[in-house]
This record gives structure tokens, C-alpha cells and sequence, in this order.
């Protein structure tokens, strides 16, 4: 009787919803319908009562977007007469119901996002086996160590806990190679790091060919260990010592958990982050996804692997012939494969590791032109909606995070879409003035208000439209080569560990000059054609003020791909660590207050000791503090680089020298230490921004960047016009970290 109300209630909700959504009115009537609708969500929103509201907050939403749907559908699509009207109107239509459908779908997963409490302890005699795996392929030695060392020191039995480097840059395919060149280079790195495992307690393994990329890796490392669960982290993926603590815990409260998967933290700031200047005080970009929308995908059991940050229990991998590999994303493809056989995955939303991001635009895109034509090949090879095994719930996430990158193509022509009308007169979007605001207007103030409500403290107003639109020009061109060959794209390793010697413009930079002036063009063509032609000018009006939000956004990316240098070589973190610093025979007691795998920042915990402005070389070190009762802390030689006092005294930047294997012990320790110096950066950077705050900021930059942008572009110009004669080749604005020893500024 309970079920049958239940669908009684639900199918008379339904009826009357969609009697209200298409209820013929007049614009004044929508528009107060809209305004008190907007009120409302305002008032739920500043009155923050109980989580009963937030579905009202969204129903009320949904109501003015389905209301623009049914208008939009039936009143402005242009006569299918006029087809040089009607063919381009119907494109920017889909383009726009694909927004609305993934709004829906979106509002599916994160409408209620799970907080997963912290797992049962477990006891140590009952704690599984765990083999942790590094796959690396052309990283540097000093980033592995750093790794491999953090692994080892995990909080762990050490008779459980096994770590293995699987190197894909010293097979014996690269080994064996014609080209002496690529020979020599894999066995040195060969030697390298199996000198390095050796002296770090971890494990080399290798394979013979390198094939299906990082999958193949990690199955070759399946294939050569015995592990109960198996941690996987990427070569710059440090995790905290309390890693497996907080995660193993939770396979023994499921035995049918496949997955528990961590968010990715970074200590580096993006291109956009870093050309922008935002790092600092600006939530990263992947804040959205791991803070919400992986917790949303949790609640339908849909959180996938994401490729590092996780432990994953082998007899699941096993019984899906190991790490999937069709495709380019095996981390999704993996997940997808495994929820479909009945395993269950779960997420925990603590930042237990620290890794580094692509810090040149063009990594950048190319990391996501990865993700993007592996997502896709996931959805036209193993269509979640069809593919066997799985729930609805599950079938709708999937879906979500594989059509959200179709987001290129909706970008692009909402981008393109006004050129036609002020250029051609292509009268793709039939509505008046009045009808904009009371539809259009009041739908763009309910998606901007939705948005902010949702992920305000995870992501600024305006910023999403920014990463879209800067990465859609080149991923739009990634899609197209799926979709005409799905097989086609391959695993391409994403630089780590690249820095900036020098202000410039990226490579990828001229297409978004181009898209700039063109809007630039078209706002002045609009301007002209408002003033030269002042009857049934309303639609040109409404298209002149699209065109301008568009260019305001493209003048921002101007800044992006205006790449600022990087000064620093290594990425600090802030902490808190007792130590000594030791300059021949005095000893001055320090507060160290940031580290990295280059150096430290100390300062002298007592104000009778005076840091000197130089330390001879070889006569200085650094002991830190051991967390270990009664045992003696093992010294790090260091030079003073530098000396200042700001309000809290006196402080001393040192550089490490001459770094073994068994220091990167302690520069793991120093970083990776605790999990909670993570959370704390985390959580200083969640600085929400409201609507109006937001759209002024985003104002501002543009007014900046297309500033910045344009001083650029005509500085290389004149530079490439003043160079008559041939020149010595320049080296190039981007470089390879060198080892750590070498750095002369880590600070």
C-alpha cells in the first residue's frame, strides 16, 4: 500500500509539474514567476535551514529551467523554411539542450553528496597484504625517490607492505633498441633506479615490451606480485604516512569493495592558476570534481578509480583480466568494468597525497585531450546506458562523467553563434527583448545562482566557463579523432616536473588571439549596426551583449596563455617540525616552516641565536626532529641561500646538497609526515565567491590579461621582425627539473 502511495504521489507530482511547465503565459507573467521563484532560492540560501530545503532549492531551480526548455522548444526555433536560418539554429538549440540535460544529470548525482565516516579499526594480525606500485616511465630519479620513500614510510606492518617501481622506461624492448642512442639511455636509467630501490627498501621490476601504456604497467606488476590490495600511486604522487590507515579499513567492511579512491592534491598551481596569479587564495580546479561530484557519485555506489590515490583489491582486478586497457583512460574503464560485475567502490574525501600538474599550457592541454578522447572512446566502445550489469543510478553517473566532455562542442558554439547574426544576419534565435529577459535572463540568474549554490565554496562564478572555453579550441579537434576512428588515440605521459625559464606565449597561444579579435570585431560591427540601425534592432541588442560576455572571457584566457615563469623549482608545503641546524660547531634549535624536496625555510626558535648570512660549504646540516622516541635524528647537509626577517623574526632558506637515498627518507618525512598538513592547505584555499564578488573579479581580469596578453604578442612580433640574420638556437622557454643536488634556487 506504502509503494502504491508512493507512485501515486509521484505520478500527480509529475502531472501537475509538467501542466505548470507548459502553461501558456504572457513574458510579464514569466518574468514575475521567474523573480519570485529567484526569491525564493535567495531565501532558502540565506536562511540555510535543514537539508530538507536544498531539494526545495533545487526543485525551484529546475522549474524556471524547464520552463525555458518549453519556451525555447517551442517559440524560438527559426522556420525550417529559411534552412541557412533554420539549420544553424537547430545546432545551437542541441547545443543547448545538451547543457540542460547535463544540468539535470549533474543535479542527479550531487543533489545529495555522501561524507563517508571513517572505517572500523582493523587489527594489526588482521590487516591484509598490500603491494604498492609506482609506474614511471621518463620521470627523473629525484621525484621517484621522493615517492618511493613516502610509500615506504606509510604507517604499515612492514611484513604486509611491499613497494614496487614498475619502470616503463627500462624495458627490454628499450634496452634492445636499433637506435644506440635510446639503448644506452634505458639501461643507465635502468641501473639508476634499481640502485635507487635498493637503497630505498623498494622493489625494481621492469617488463620486456611496452605495450597497452600505463594498463600493461600495472598488469605486468599484477602478474609479478601476490598482494591482498594494491595501492597505486602516479611517479609525482607522495602519499601521507597515514595513507593505508585511513583506507584498508573500509575492504573489510565490504568484502565486495573494489575500490577506495582518494582525491588528488597538488602542491604546483595549474597553467591557468599560475598565469592568472590566483593559487594562493582561488580553490583548484579539480576542487569541484573530488570535492562534490566524486562525493555524489559515491552515494550510487559510481566513485571510479581515477588512476592514482587509490587501493584496489586484487581478487577484483583478477577476475576482470586486470587493469582494463581498450582505451586510454584505463582508470575510468577499469571502474566501469568492475561495477558492472557487482563489485562495489567507495571514496574518502581526505587529501592523502601530494602530486604535481602539467605547468605549462601545452601539457596541460594535452593531458586533457587524454582524458577527453578516453572518456569518449569509454562511451561509444562500452556505452554505460548499455552495457550489462549495471544500475540505473550507476548507468546515469557514468554517463555524466563521460558526455561532460562533449562540453567543447557546446562551448564552441555558443562562441560562434552571435558571429552569425552580426556578421551575416543568420537569424538563429527568434525572441524580443522583453521575451530574453523574462526567459533567457531569468534561466542564465537561476543556472549562475544554481552553480554558486552547489560548488560556490569549491569553485569561483565565471571560472568553469573560463577552463571550458580555454581548452575547447584544441579539444574539439581530440573529439572529432575519436569519433572517426575510436581505436586511433594513444597513451601519451604527461611531463611532470617542467618549469618556465621565461615569460612568453604559450605555443598554442595564436588561435586565441585570433578568437579575441574576431569578438573584438564583432562587438564593434554590433555597435555599429545598433547606431546605424535603430528600428528592430532588440534581437541584435541581446546578441551584442552575448558576443560581449563572450569576449570578456576570451580576453581573460589571453592571460593563459600568457605564460609567466616559474621562479621556484621545487613546490613547497607549509608545516610545523622541531630540528637543529648545525653550522660547524654551533647548534641553532629551528622552527621549520615549509619544505620541499629542494629545501626548507627555518627559523630560529630562540631569539639569541642569529642565523649567519653564508655557511661554508660542506660545514652545515639539518636534523630533524625524529617522531620515533630515543632515536637519533640523521643530519642533511645544507647551504644558507638566503637570510630575512619579516614580523615573525628572523628566517633562513637552505638547500640541500649532495641528496642520498637515505635523505630523501627525511624530505619525505618532513612533507609527508601528516595527512592533516594536506587538509590544512586544502582548506585555506576553499574561499567561496558570491555571484556579484565573482563576477567582478573575473571583470577585472580580463581587463588585466587582454593587457598583459596583447604587450606580449607585440614584443614577440618586433623580436621576430628585429632578428634579420640567423641566430644560435635559444634554449628553450620550458626545461626538465634537473636533479636535486644541482638546484642553486630552490627558493
Amino acid at each position: 500500500m506504502d509503494r502504491l502511495a508512493a507512485t501515486a504521489f509521484w505520478l500527480t507530482a509529475t502531472i501537475i509539474t509538467g501542466m505548470a511547465v507548459t502553461l501558456p503565459v504572457g513574458h510579464e507573467t514569466q518574468l514575475v514567476l521567474s523573480g519570485m521563484v529567484v526569491i525564493g532560492m535567495l531565501a532558502i540560501w540565506k536562511l540555510r535551514t535543514n537539508p530538507v530545503w536544498r531539494h526545495v532549492f533545487l526543485a525551484m531551480a529546475t522549474f524556471v529551467v524547464l520552463r525555458y526548455v518549453f519556451w525555447r522548444t517551442t517559440q524560438t526555433l527559426p522556420s525550417p523554411d529559411n534552412l541557412i536560418d533554420f539549420i544553424p539554429g537547430v545546432l545551437l538549440y542541441a547545443a543547448e539542450m545538451y547543457c540542460v540535460i547535463m544540468l539535470a544529470i549533474s543535479l542527479f548525482v550531487v543533489a545529495d553528496p555522501l561524507k563517508r565516516p571513517e572505517p572500523r579499526p582493523v587489527a594489526e594480525r588482521d590487516l591484509p597484504s598490500v603491494d604498492v606500485f609506482v609506474p614511471t616511465y621518463n620521470e627523473d630519479a629525484s621525484l621517484l625517490a621522493t615517492t618511493l620513500a613516502a610509500a615506504k614510510a606509510m604507517i604499515y606492518p612492514a611484513d604486509r607492505l611491499n613497494v614496487y617501481l614498475l619502470d616503463d622506461g627500462g624495458t627490454e624492448q628499450k634496452c634492445r633498441s636499433p637506435n644506440p642512442t635510446v639503448s644506452a639511455s634505458a639501461y643507465a636509467r635502468r641501473a639508476e633506479l634499481q640502485a635507487l630501490c635498493r637503497e630505498l627498501g623498494a622493489i625494481y621490476l621492469t617488463r620486456e615490451f611496452n605495450t597497452h601504456a600505463k594498463a600493461g604497467n600495472l598488469n605486468a606488476g599484477l602478474g609479478n606480485t601476490n598482494g591482498e590490495l594494491v595501492a597505486v600511486f602516479d611517479a609525482d604522487h607522495a602519499p601521507a604516512r597515514e595513507f593505508l590507515m585511513e583506507t584498508v579499513g573500509h575492504f573489510a567492511e565490504d568484502p565486495r569493495l573494489f575500490l577506495v579512491q582518494t582525491p588528488h592534491f597538488f602542491l604546483n598551481p595549474d597553467p591557468i592558476e599560475k598565469n592568472l596569479g590566483t593559487f594562493a587564495k582561488m580553490p583548484s580546479e579539480n576542487e569541484m570534481f573530488y570535492g562534490v561530484i566524486q562525493r555524489g557519485l559515491d552515494k550510487w555506489n559510481s566513485a571510479f578509480f581515477c588512476g592514482s590515490a587509490a587501493l584496489l583489491r586484487r581478487s577484483a582486478l583478477q577476475e576482470a583480466g586486470g587493469f582494463s586497457g581498450i582505451s586510454i583512460t584505463e582508470d575510468c574503464e577499469t571502474a566501469l568494468d568492475l561495477h558492472s560485475r557487482g563489485w562495489n567502490s567507495r571514496y574518502v574525501d581526505k587529501p592523502l597525497i601530494a602530486g604535481l600538474q602539467p605547468e605549462s599550457f601545452l601539457q596541460f592541454i594535452g593531458q586533457r585531450s587524454r582524458w577527453c578522447q578516453g572518456m569518449m572512446q569509454i562511451l561509444m566502445m562500452k556505452n554505460p546506458l548499455f552495457k550489462s550489469g549495471l544500475g540505473i543510478a550507476q548507468r546515469i553517473a557514468y554517463l555524466s562523467s563521460m558526455s561532460f566532455w562533449l562540453f567543447p562542442l557546446a562551448r564552441m558554439a555558443f562562441v560562434l553563434a552571435p558571429l552569425l547574426f552580426i556578421f551575416f544576419n543568420i537569424k538563429i534565435y527568434v525572441a524580443n527583448v522583453q521575451e530574453f529577459i523574462a526567459y533567457t535572463a531569468m534561466y542564465m540568474v537561476v543556472n549562475v545562482l544554481l552553480q554558486n549554490y552547489l560548488y560556490g565554496r569549491v569553485r569561483w562564478p565565471w571560472v568553469s566557463e573560463l577552463y571550458e572555453y580555454v581548452q575547447s579550441i584544441h579539444l574539439s579537434k581530440a573529439i572529432l579523432s575519436v569519433v572517426l576512428n575510436p581505436k586511433k588515440p594513444t597513451f601519451n605521459v604527461t611531463a611532470k616536473g617542467v618549469t618556465l625559464e621565461s615569460d612568453h606565449l604559450s605555443e598554442l597561444a595564436l588561435p586565441f588571439f585570433i578568437m579575441f579579435g574576431v569578438l573584438s570585431a564583432a562587438t564593434v560591427v554590433a555597435g555599429w549596426r545598433l547606431w546605424a540601425e535603430p528600428v528592430d534592432n532588440e534581437l541584435l541588442f541581446v546578441v551584442g551583449l552575448w558576443n560581449t560576455l563572450n569576449l570578456v572571457v576570451a580576453g581573460v584566457a589571453l592571460g593563459v596563455v600568457t605564460e609567466r615563469r616559474e621562479r621556484r623549482r621545487t613546490q613547497r608545503l607549509r608545516i610545523q617540525r622541531r630540528g637543529e641546524l648545525a653550522i660547524g660547531r654551533e647548534v641553532i634549535p629551528v622552527l621549520i616552516d615549509d619544505a620541499s624536496i629542494g629545501g626548507v625555510r627555518v627559523r630560529p626558535l630562540d631569539r639569541a641565536h642569529v642565523l649567519p648570512r653564508s655557511t661554508p660549504q660542506g660545514l652545515a646540516n639539518l636534523y630533524v626532529e625524529s617522531r620515533v622516541p630515543g632515536q637519533s635524528p640523521e643530519g642533511i647537509p645544507v647551504s644558507l641561500r638566503r637570510v630575512s626577517v619579516d614580523s615573525e623574526g628572523q628566517s633562513g632558506g637552505l638547500q640541500f646538497l649532495s641528496l642520498e637515498a637515505r635523505h630523501f627518507k627525511i624530505v619525505a618525512d618532513l612533507m609527508f609526515g601528516e595527512a592533516v598538513v594536506l587538509d590544512r592547505v586544502r582548506q585555506s584555499r576553499r574561499t567561496g565567491k558570491g555571484v556579484l564578488a565573482g563576477s567582478g573579479q573575473f571583470i577585472q581580469w580580463a581587463t588585466r590579461e587582454v593587457t598583459r596578453g596583447i604587450r606580449f604578442a607585440f614584443q614577440e612580433v618586433r623580436q621576430h621582425r628585429g632578428s634579420e640574420a640567423p641566430a644560435a638556437p635559444a634554449p628553450s622557454p620550458s626545461s626538465q627539473r634537473p636533479p636535486v643536488a644541482d638546484q642553486s634556487s630552490a627558493f
